[in-house]
């Protein structure tokens, strides 16, 4: 019994990476990192830079924005690779199914919904938001005064507006792939061309003696720190990155495009590179630029550049400024929806969720149902939610998707192509040869069952010493804990070049793969880990109860529907009568296969 649910929980989804899709490839190069950087590069270029500037960094904004840059990359080359070795609808989900397994795909896809379901509901109440302050509040006293709702965890009126532009916003993912995407562009566009008035105006008033203020010359009774460059030191630097990560999500949307984009293999892997570099420049010029025209200690954290212009005298381009605002929102609305209906359709594809959320609309060639629920969802949430205590909850599914794709990169690089019956593994081992194995003194050119088990036993022990490293971190350091970090440390680096000594897979040819394997994947998921602890104990929560929610589903519907689950059943009853041919038997099982995803 716990041996077949075992085996289905571990169940790994078929990499058909030449298979031929449903859905239209009609998404080029452009359209791609055009997508990317509209859906990371939205309110956040507006606010971010201002908010890090005045609370955490000071005119040191900048060095954090590199720092997160670097994080993000990490995570960016990861999912570039996967992007190059399967190449389907379903980012993270369907990374994680082929190599790792079945559950873990599960909580990877049900983690998806909710980041992209709060992102899309968030962005449209901070679209909201911000038109109604163009309006002076006009709009929301209005619907206040209408429909009030006093109730703690909800919004303090229902958002009519929000709940409308996420709906046309579904209507239009629907009716097509190209004609959203061209939206996307022009949106996108006219956003580069506001940050590029924003680096322009603000150069030239830009005064090099903000990012030199001593501290004698800060106002009284103003926070202020140190002055100078870096006022609240390398700590406000590191916990000024650990909030600019943030503004770096949403370039992982090109991921979940694998089976609408030309030439995927070559194309995603490019988009998620090249989107990443524009957005780093635009947050780096724009956090410059914004500290050397104001002094940080008078910066407005929540709308930094309308100020600055007002402060200034410049009216004009305070109002340009706004409206690219409203552009920039509405590009990171698109981004933030784009995906969701492409995580449902691959998760109904493979019938771990239901299996309707695959339909494909004949003409429009996007999954319909799939998009019209998803927009209805997030609408509803954006509707009647107050979701400042939901943000988090985006934060840290993004982190897990992240670390799971940094796993899935390292067990795939040093994995057994075929797993060779008789051949020795961890378990049937015997001490003297798992040790020659972990030193690989033979150098050892083509990985095995054992070198492979080696490798996945160390990327367990890698991420539970980064919890732990993690863990010490939140204390205060004396000698104890010192002693635990050093310790920590030294058995993580031990770990890396434990891995680093086993042989890797090189019989698969791919357009991009992650260098410096396996410290750069090693980095990432050490970061990752240690932004997810900075998320407070109610984040926790709230994840856990939608975990368990989405649990109740897979074990309920979807370990019995499973795609690859019929196909292993099936394979077995193949398996007891004798066929006539080897041909008719793979003829048999690819019809069968068929069949399948077509119930």
């Amino acid at each position: 019994m716990m041996s077949r649910l075992w085996n289905a929980l571990t169940r790994k989804k078929r990499n058909e990476a030449d298979a031929e899709s449903q859905l239209a490839r009609v998404l080029n190069l452009f359209d791609l990192t055009a997508l990317g950087v509209g859906s990371t590069l939205g309110l956040g270029v507006y606010v971010l830079a201002g908010s890090v500037a005045y609370e955490q960094a000071g005119p040191a904004v900048t060095i954090s924005f590199l720092i997160a840059a670097i994080a993000s990359a990490f995570a960016g080359l990861c999912y570039a690779e996967f992007a190059a070795r399967v190449p389907k609808a379903g980012s993270a989900y369907v990374y994680s199914y082929v190599s790792v397994g079945e559950f873990v795909a599960f909580t990877i896809g049900w983690n998806l919904i909710l980041e992209y379901v709060i992102g899309t509901s968030s962005v449209a109440r901070g679209l909201s938001g911000y038109i109604d302050s163009l309006l002076d509040k006009r709009m929301g006293n209005f619907w206040r005064e209408m429909f009030p709702i006093d109730v703690d965890f909800l919004a303090e009126y229902p958002d009519f507006f929000s709940f409308v532009i996420v709906l046309i916003l579904a209507v239009i993912l629907a009716i097509g792939v190209k004609e959203s995407s061209m939206l996307n562009n022009i949106f996108t566009c006219v956003n580069l061309v506001t940050v590029s008035i924003v680096l322009i105006a603000g150069g030239i008033k830009s005064n090099p003696a903000n990012w030199a203020i001593a501290k004698e010359d800060i106002p009284e009774g103003v926070r202020g720190g140190e002055g100078g460059f870096m006022p609240y030191g390398i700590a406000g630097i590191m916990a000024g990155a650990a909030k600019c990560f943030y503004g770096f999500v949403g370039f992982d949307c090109v991921a979940t495009t694998g089976e609408e984009a030309k030439n995927p293999k070559r194309n995603i892997p490019l988009a998620i590179v090249i989107s990443l570099i524009i957005i780093f420049f635009a947050y780096f010029g724009i956090s410059t630029v914004l500290t050397m025209m104001w002094p940080y200690y008078d910066q407005n954290p929540e709308a930094p550049f309308p100020y600055v212009f007002d402060q200034i005298g410049w009216i004009e381009i305070k109002w340009i400024v706004s409206i690219g605002a409203i552009f920039a929102l509405c590009t990171s609305l698109l981004g933030a929806m784009f995906p969701l209906p492409r995580v449902l359709y691959a998760m109904g594809s493979d019938g771990i969720i239901f299996k309707f959320m695959k339909r494909v609309h004949p003409k429009s060639k996007t999954p319909l149902l799939a998009t019209l629920l998803s927009g209805l969802l997030a609408a509803s949430m954006a509707l009647i939610f107050n979701l400042h205590q939901l943000i988090d909850m985006m934060s840290i599914g993004t982190l897990l998707a992240y670390t799971i794709v940094a796993i899935c990169v390292l067990v795939l690089h040093y994995d057994a192509p075929n797993t060779i019956s008789g051949q020795s593994d961890i378990t049937s081992s015997n001490v003297t040869t798992i040790i020659r194995q972990i030193t690989n003194f033979k150098f050892t050119k083509q990985p095995n069952n054992l070198s492979s088990a080696i490798v996945k036993v160390g990327v367990v022990a890698f991420c539970l010493l980064s919890i732990g490293l993690c863990s010490i971190l939140k204390f205060s350091l004396d000698y104890v804990t010192f002693s635990l970090l050093i310790i920590v440390i030294a058995a993580m680096i031990l770990t890396i070049l434990v891995m680093s000594r086993q042989p890797k897979d090189e019989s698969v040819e791919l357009s991009f793969k992650v260098p410096f394997v396996p410290v750069l994947p090693c980095l990432s998921i050490l970061i990752n880990l240690y932004l997810m602890f900075q998320l407070d104990q109610n984040t926790w929560i709230r994840f856990a109860v939608w975990l368990l929610i989405g649990y109740c589903i897979y074990f309920t519907y979807g370990i019995r529907k499973s795609t690859e689950g019929k196909l292993a059943r099936e394979s077995i009853e193949f398996t007891k009568p004798p066929l006539s041919t080897e041909s008719s038997k793979i003829s048999t099982i690819t019809d069968r296969y068929r069949a399948i995803n077509d119930e």
